[in-house]
């Protein structure tokens, strides 16, 4: 009896289709090992089950299965982008040169220089550029002329400033200054005063006149006066 073909579509029963998912996969599982053997080939299997759930068949290590497949992905990947790189790099060079060569053209007849080719309305044309372009750079100008200005007068008002405050101080100094000069004074005056007075006590204190007599007398061995 001949095994009848079954249409390949999806399994409308959970548990059927969960029934054929077991089954398919070990047989294919089996198949991957039998071709890992026979041929010598590195396989790498992944199934993910319509629930999410993970199964694998690895004939080395899956680790370094993917490993080597990112890498020959990669080196495949720089094998084809250098052409294509190559290619666009030339078309890019192709138009930077002749935008290049455009800029350099008008620079120079912006200067005044290599008017060849050009009709009258190019030339006037030309001119109403460089008037506009006159225009903005005398406005550029006034502008930083007025900025200077301005920096200068704030400049002038924070000197004037300054200035104020160290008047100021000085008139301090000069005040504090003067107040100790004459308290100095004062108290100088008061010390010689004092001293005045100490001398005055002490010649009023000291010995009369008759004993300095009777002093001399007998110093010189004159006879003591009776």
């Amino acid at each position: 009896m001949a095994r009848r073909k079954i249409k390949i579509k999806k399994i409308d029963n959970v548990t059927a289709r969960q029934v054929t998912f077991s089954k398919r996969r070990r047989g294919i599982f089996k198949k991957a090992e039998e071709l890992s053997v026979l041929c010598d080939a590195e396989v790498g299997l992944v199934i993910f089950s319509a629930t999410g759930k993970l199964f694998e068949y690895p004939s080395s290590s899956m680790k370094d299965i993917i490993t080597r497949y990112n890498r020959h992905f990669h080196d495949n990947n720089e094998l084809d982008s250098p052409l294509e790189l190559q290619v666009e790099n030339t078309s890019n060079n192709i138009e930077l040169s002749k935008e290049t060569a455009d800029k350099a053209q008008q620079l120079r007849r912006m200067k005044g220089e290599d008017f060849q080719g050009l009709n009258l309305d190019d030339l006037q044309q030309l001119e109403r550029t460089l008037v506009t372009g006159l225009k903005r750079v005398i406005e550029t100008k006034e502008n930083r002329i007025m900025d200077e200005i301005v920096a200068f007068q704030n400049k002038g008002i924070k000197l004037e400033d300054e200035n104020k405050q160290l008047k100021q101080k000085m008139a301090m100094l000069c005040k504090e200054k003067s107040s100790f000069l004459v308290e100095s004074d004062i108290a100088m005056k008061e010390v010689v005063s004092s001293e005045s007075m100490n001398n005055v006590c002490s010649c009023n204190s000291g010995p009369s006149l008759e004993d300095d007599s009777s002093d001399t007398s007998l110093k010189l061995g004159l006879p003591f006066p009776n």
